[in-house]
């Protein structure tokens, strides 16, 4: 099911509201937005919710507003300002387009402190919340795509699109440290994870059973491979089945067009590692 998350509500929020529309304890979603986010939200169902880690690789693409002038100790607007306000007035629109521009590409990035990285075994944030002062260690992240969408001093939009574990409102920190300005991230949206949009999720209150997808809906991005009667029988199984040659990667399998499992190809072999049908 794809939802559109409105501002307020948790991703967990939306997953119980799920789970009451439908009458079932089986669902979870795929990718947290913070409560003051909005847009996709990818929620599985049932026995689907094993693909989740089929989709935790998928790119992510954001439509987020940094304020300049103000860093706040989360990095958004939730969060206790960091000293005065800086002067903006001499930021303009080319040293913002160029700041912005140099953050695409392969990078590190630092995490939040009020994050839910780990750090000694215990979530930042509960660290930060006690006032201790963890290091984080950064991430290799990839922003695949970032550009300006608008400016209207202090405020700017931009839209990124960037791999699995990159923080939006790290890259606004980071936008505001280079422009020696500071920022923060007041707005946030989720527009796309992989080829899925927020154009076909529904509202958070129109959530109940019409709303459902096939399970085949969320793994557009995986080549497919229809079976045979007797094959969709062994994957049921478990067991695997011959794969062409030089095949690589996970492969959703399918029987009638409907997913039967989702196979790993190594070694000359489709080795089942979710499977949804039965025997």
């Amino acid at each position: 099911m794809l939802v559109d998350k409105p501002a307020g509500p948790t991703s967990h929020d939306v997953v119980q509201r799920v789970r009451r529309a439908l009458g079932t304890r089986a669902a979870g979603h795929t990718g947290t937005l913070d409560p003051f986010a909005t847009g996709l939200l990818i929620v599985l169902v049932g026995r689907a919710t094993r693909l989740a880690r089929f989709l935790e690789a998928q790119p992510k693409t954001y439509l987020a507003t940094a304020r300049l002038g103000v860093a706040t100790d989360t990095d958004d607007r939730t969060g206790a300002p960091l000293g005065a306000p800086a002067d903006t007035a001499g930021i303009t629109g080319d040293l913002v387009r160029e700041a912005i521009a140099g953050f695409q590409g392969d990078q590190r990035q630092r995490p939040p402190r009020y994050s839910a990285r780990h750090v000694g075994g215990e979530r930042s944030y509960r660290l930060a919340r006690r006032g201790i002062a963890a290091e984080l260690p950064e991430s290799a992240v990839t922003v695949h795509r970032i550009d300006l969408v608008g400016y209207a001093p202090p405020e700017l939009v931009f839209r990124a699109t960037v791999s699995a574990g990159t923080y939006v409102r790290a890259l606004a920190r980071d936008f505001g440290e280079r422009l020696g300005v500071g920022a923060h991230l007041t707005a946030l949206r989720r527009e796309a994870i992989g080829a899925l949009r927020v154009e076909d999720a529904v509202a958070m209150d129109r959530v109940d059973a019409t709303a459902l997808r096939p399970a085949l809906a969320v793994l557009g991005h995986l080549p497919t491979l229809e079976l045979d009667e007797s094959a969709r029988v062994a994957v049921s199984h478990g067991r695997p089945l011959p794969a062409a040659a030089g095949a690589t990667g996970d492969v959703a399998l399918l029987h009638g067009g409907e997913l039967v499992a989702v196979a790993r190809a190594e070694d000359g072999w489709l080795r089942p590692a979710v499977v949804l049908g039965t025997p």
